[in-house]
């Protein structure tokens, strides 16, 4: 689990990206595409051509951290622009990490009485 401060934006960068790019060049992608302050706190989400790996890159105020999540069944849902950013709360973000249609999330089940 990233420990997400309450007052940092999410932004998706819609398209697909090389997953061989390390740290260094997804920071330049988020300087040079986005132009977007890699530095500035903010996480930057990254999506794979086949859709089912993304790359999450944060600099904290002390370095620059790279997750990546793979899903064993399935995509992750993205924007469909072809470039750019979107920008997600970190509910939404989580809703994508785990598989869910972050967009327009369902219940799975809701009780019909309380007896």
């Amino acid at each position: 689990m990233i420990p997400i401060p309450s007052n940092v934006r999410v932004w998706i960068a819609t398209g697909h990206t090389d997953m061989r790019r390390g740290m260094e060049s997804l920071a330049l992608a988020v300087q040079e595409s986005l132009k977007r302050d890699p530095h500035a706190g903010d996480l930057y989400i990254f999506r794979g051509r086949r859709g089912d790996l993304v790359k999450i890159l944060w600099h904290d105020g002390l370095g620059m951290s790279l997750y990546a999540k793979r899903l064993d069944r399935g995509k992750f849902i993205w924007p469909s622009a072809s470039d750019g950013a979107v920008s997600i709360s970190a509910a939404q973000m989580a809703y994508m990490l785990e598989g869910i249609d972050w967009r327009n999330p369902q219940l799975s089940w809701r009780p019909q009485s309380a007896g």
